[in-house]
Parts: structure tokens; C-alpha cells; sequence
């Protein structure tokens, strides 16, 4: 496996430990269609949260909250869209939805922060 997608995994895996931990229930990791992939899917009280986490080994070409554009978010709303209409379609209800973007810089010799920034798109 690539560095790059070494340290993706380990911005993922960083993001659901630290939304978990603040009481989030994680519902889908890596949910995939023919749109697309969403990195996280939560439950948080009575929304659905869907997350994008970018990674960085350092900030030295900016945050990686920096690379979450406008079209990705538009991306992510549209394959939210899909999530919701299978579970639909399965019989699931589905609440209020969210957008959240997660930013995580990974250094490889100091520890990692996590940046999680929450509806910024609804």
C-alpha cells in the first residue's frame, strides 16, 4: 500500500476514534456506490452525519480542512443522497442529515491533532 493511502487510513481510522469517543455511533466506513465513497457515516442523536476526513502529514502545504472544496462537499451531499434512498428503500427512517468535515495532521514522529469541524454543509 502507498504512503498516501497509509496515511489516509490512519486520518480515517483517527476520526472515528475521536467522533466515537464524543458519543457518535458509527453507522458505515468507506461506504462506496458508482458516485463515489464516503469516509464515515454517524449517528449523532437524531441526525445522520456524514464525514469527509482529509490528511496530512504536516501543514506545510496548508490544513487539510484547506483541500475540502465546495465540489467535494456538493459530492459528498449528493452521495448522502444515495445513502439515504437505499436505506429508504430497505425501510430504514431517516432523520436530519449533516455534513462534517474532519481534518487530521499526522506527523510522523509527534502525535496527531484532529480538527473536526461540524455541519458545514446541511
Amino acid at each position: 500500500m502507498a504512503a498516501k493511502d497509509e496515511l489516509g487510513l490512519l486520518g480515517e481510522r483517527l476520526a472515528e476514534r475521536h467522533l466515537t469517543r464524543g458519543g457518535m455511533e458509527l453507522l458505515d466506513r468507506n461506504w462506496r456506490c458508482s458516485q463515489g465513497e464516503i469516509d464515515l457515516v454517524l449517528r449523532d442523536g437524531d441526525e445522520i452525519v456524514f464525514v469527509e476526513v482529509k490528511t496530512r502529514a504536516s501543514v506545510a502545504f496548508g490544513h487539510p480542512l484547506e483541500a475540502i472544496t465546495p465540489v467535494k462537499l456538493a459530492r459528498l451531499r449528493r452521495l448522502a443522497g444515495e445513502w439515504c434512498a437505499i436505506r429508504r428503500a430497505e425501510g430504514r427512517a431517516i432523520g436530519r442529515i449533516r455534513i462534517d468535515a474532519v481534518g487530521v495532521v499526522a506527523p510522523r514522529h509527534a502525535p496527531a491533532t484532529v480538527d473536526h469541524l461540524a455541519g458545514v454543509f446541511r
